[in-house]
């Protein structure tokens, strides 16, 4: 037999906590020690292993005791209504996951501001994604369609698209200044190196693809994230300035 200390030390798992399986019935120690101390055996610390882990797969505890003390419980049915539960939660769980990126992300554009951020990223959620996909392919060939992956994505952490929201958040405190000073054209000199990293020859596809970011209601069916008009006019003339001195 083993004392409650001692399967305590072994499994990980607090007295109190095997206090509390005991007071709800969830597992009895065997015997107890004339000190009124609980004491296991192997088999109570058999089912004790079985609990944890039907614990660590998301069942609780009522489910557990009711699983373990009727013989009639149907565990295939169980398992796979747990089962469809967690594939829910985990849906639920990236979907908050992307949420906060775009968030995160959207402060950053918005220079902290986190009230617009958090109006920006509520349009983006409320949009219906499904037109959005359609509305993509009523406008782009099947080839540009598959460049899409390489726009920057606020639900993202890749290196890339964490570059670019960097980028349009740097120019966004510029907006108010001359877009051909310096500190201005190295943000859009670095913009145009990225450009030709990931779209090198895809001209038509950029474009377009600017067209549409020009018009606010146009990129709101593309799911764009919202970035100011201001920002947007800036961008496009410190890019032309930009272009100009190149040439």
């Amino acid at each position: 037999m083993l004392h409650i200390h001692k399967v305590s030390e072994m499994t990980g798992v607090t007295v109190r906590t095997l206090r509390h399986y005991d007071q709800i019935g969830l597992l009895h120690s065997t015997s107890k020690t004339e000190g009124g101390h609980r004491l296991y055996s192997n088999g109570d610390l058999k089912k004790l292993q079985h609990i944890q882990f039907m614990k660590q797969i998301g069942f609780r505890l009522n489910e557990i005791k009711n699983m373990l003390n009727s013989s009639e419980w149907d565990w295939s049915d169980s398992l796979r209504n747990q089962l469809s539960y967690v594939k829910q939660e985990q849906e639920n769980l990236n979907k908050m996951e992307s949420a906060l990126r775009e968030l995160i992300h959207g402060m950053a554009i918005e220079d902290e501001n986190h009230e617009i951020a958090i109006q920006k990223v509520m349009q983006l959620a409320n949009s219906n994604k499904e037109l959005q996909q359609k509305y993509r392919k009523s406008l782009f060939k099947e080839r540009e369609l598959k460049l899409w992956e390489k726009v920057p994505n606020m639900t993202s952490d890749n290196a890339d698209s964490l570059e670019w929201i960097a980028l349009i958040g740097q120019l966004k405190r510029f907006v108010h200044t001359d877009p051909s000073s310096p500190k201005v054209q190295n943000i859009i000199r670095r913009m145009e190196e990225k450009r030709l990293e990931a779209f090198d020859g895809e001209n038509e596809f950029l474009d377009k693809l600017w067209e549409m970011r020009m018009l606010e209601t146009e990129s709101e069916k593309l799911g764009l994230y919202p970035i100011d008009q201001d920002v947007l006019l800036f961008m496009n003339s410190a890019y032309e300035i930009f272009i100009t001195k190149k040439a």
